[in-house]
């Protein structure tokens, strides 16, 4: 029988686009080395028609950012009825739009950080909350426009009002929580391995820390209890559920251990295309449960459908 014909979706024209490059070539050359047919598109305003014309068995999502993973190119896919890895459009959406998702899984019983919704020119010159906080776009990934407010400054950060940002007027604005960086990948209706991020030379889990070769250490499995470590594999599953993603997903957590080992556990928010980059988390995360890269790959492309 021969492999499908696969379309991985790349680039794109979102500020996420070096990233989505990034995570499109290794999982465009690792489907070729699992035997299938490949065809690379750097995504344009046209690729409603470049996949009309092409007509692939299967497209492999590796875009990141708004229009690759917000249930617009979910959408374009479900109108050619071609079948799709990661999440449909709903949960992509939903996902997306870190309030909303904060809303569902709150009510699904997960534990969220206290948060208020705003205009990034409403906050002024004065707090919207006691520091510390985090100020972050809604709708961004990657960590763009992630700003922490520290408990000794005096007021927030000028560049949350001015013309430099760029990333949306509606921001969340967020209580800090202090602690270990966690984060677990969920493969279909099972959670994987709980993986800790430790920033080298950065203050959080940034764009570079996440990007760039050395800028943070992935202790996989993490250090933590059994017990911490069962609860976020099940908030994680339950997240992944309760949002109604499909496919791949990785939820974000913070847990603060400071003054007892049960301590503060958080989750921030719920990526449904986690980077495929040399330096991102899911591939290590199947790795160690046993998943080579390829057939990390292979199971998604096998998993994919319309109506997700």
């Amino acid at each position: 029988m021969s492999k499908k014909h696969v379309a991985v979706l790349m680039g794109g024209f979102s500020s996420e686009r070096p990233v989505s490059l990034a995570s499109g070539k290794p999982c465009a050359d690792a489907l070729e080395a699992e035997g299938y047919e490949v065809t690379r598109i750097d995504v344009a305003r046209d690729v409603g028609k470049v996949l009309a014309d092409l007509a692939p068995d299967v497209a492999f999502n590796a875009l990141h950012g708004p229009f690759g993973e917000d249930g617009t190119i979910q959408g374009v896919l479900e109108y050619l009825q071609i079948p799709y890895t990661h999440s449909g459009v709903l949960a992509s959406a939903l996902a997306m739009d870190k309030d909303k998702a904060k809303k569902i899984a709150k009510a699904a019983g997960i534990p969220v950080a206290e948060s208020r919704i705003m205009n990034r020119f409403a906050i002024g010159s004065s707090h919207p909350m006691k520091p510390p906080y985090v100020v972050k776009p809604v709708s961004e990934g990657s960590s763009f426009g992630v700003v922490i407010v520290k408990e000794d400054q005096s007021h927030p950060p000028q560049v949350i009002g001015s013309s430099e940002w760029k990333y949306g007027d509606t921001v969340m604005v967020e209580r800090f929580v202090h602690g270990r960086e966690l984060t677990c990948a969920v493969m279909g209706d099972v959670a994987l391995a709980v993986t800790e991020i430790v920033p080298v030379g950065h203050s959080f889990y940034d764009y570079d820390s996440k990007y760039v070769p050395g800028g943070s250490k992935h202790e996989c499995p993490a250090k933590i209890s059994p017990i911490i470590y069962q609860k976020i594999q099940t908030l994680s599953l339950k997240a992944h559920q309760a949002i109604g993603c499909r496919g791949v997903s990785r939820s974000d957590f913070r847990y603060d251990d400071r003054f007892s080992e049960n301590g503060e556990l958080i989750w921030l928010e719920i990526n449904t295309q986690p980077g495929m980059t040399p330096t991102s988390l899911v591939p290590e995360i199947a790795a160690q449960a046993g998943h080579s890269f390829g057939e990390l790959l292979s199971w998604m492309v096998e998993d994919a459908s319309c109506l997700r």
